[in-house]
This record gives C-alpha cells, sequence and structure tokens, in this order.
C-alpha cells in the first residue's frame, strides 16, 4: 500500500510524502517488534536498555551514556532502569565519595533474558525487511544515514 492510498490524497509535496512514510514505517516496524517482546514482560524501551548495557561489555554505564545511546531519546531513563532493577535485569551502584556518580550493569538474568529474545528480534527484524534485497537495505541503510547528517 503506498502512503497516498493510506492517507487518502494525491498531491503531497515530495518532502511531506517521505516525512509521513519515514514516521508511518517506523511505527510500523515498532508495533512489531513491540509485539515481539510482549511475551517476556519488558517495553521496547527496557529491551533498549539492556542491549545498550550488553553493549558495555561488562563496563559500567551511566544514565546520560545510555540516554544518549537510545533509539528513542527519553527522560525517564531513570523509571526504566528502576524497572529493569526490579525485575533483576541491571544492577545500579551508587559512588560512596560521589552521590552523582551512578553505574549501571546487566545482570546474569538480563543477559540470559537477551539471549532468549535475540531468535525472536532476528525473525521480527526479517518480517520487517522481508521485502527488500540486501542491496536494497545498503542503499536504504545510507539514505537514513544521510537524512541525519
Amino acid at each position: 500500500m503506498t502512503i497516498e492510498n493510506l492517507i487518502q490524497t494525491k498531491t503531497l509535496p515530495l518532502s511531506r510524502k517521505l516525512t509521513i512514510n519515514l514516521l508511518y514505517s517506523a511505527n510500523w516496524a515498532n508495533d512489531i517488534v513491540s509485539e515481539a517482546i510482549k511475551p517476556f514482560g519488558i517495553s521496547l524501551a527496557q529491551f533498549n536498555v539492556l542491549r545498550i548495557l550488553r553493549g558495555q561489555q561488562n563496563k559500567p554505564a551511566n544514565l546520560s551514556t545510555i540516554n544518549s545511546r537510545m533509539v528513542s531519546k527519553t527522560s525517564n531513563t531513570t523509571r526504566l532502569v528502576d524497572k529493569l532493577i526490579a525485575k533483576g535485569y541491571s544492577d545500579r551502584v551508587i559512588c560512596p565519595s560521589n552521590r552523582r556518580k551512578v553505574e549501571i550493569t546487566i545482570t546474569p538474568k538480563g543477559l540470559s533474558l537477551l539471549e532468549t529474545i535475540d531468535p525472536v528480534i532476528d525473525h521480527a527484524e526479517k518480517k520487517i525487511t522481508s521485502q527488500l534485497n540486501d542491496n536494497e537495505l545498503e542503499m536504504l541503510n545510507k539514505l537514513l544515514n544521510k537524512l541525519r547528517h
């Protein structure tokens, strides 16, 4: 379905057409991934935090680092981390000499959860990209990166 059919108009400037298409496509992909991880009892934002912490490779991260790497920037990173701590998926250590310095790590339970979720995410990502070949995926990635620079 084209974006024109979706929003039922034919007279859109190309820039608006692209913007609507990007937003619609992002929400569509977000819905697929969110539905895939729903059975695991975590939100997409919590999943994103866990993947960031895993990417730290046993090095702690602070809230600022996590927030800067989030796919969707949010002001509630502290709350996301608190929920992950409550579920046993991450840990927080407050520096005794500087209480503003907070180090956050992923726990073995969090790593295990991600290992379980990884194939489910792989399947969701393949569903999202199934209509594109490798050359098209590469080109689309290049074009999207070009938009942000």
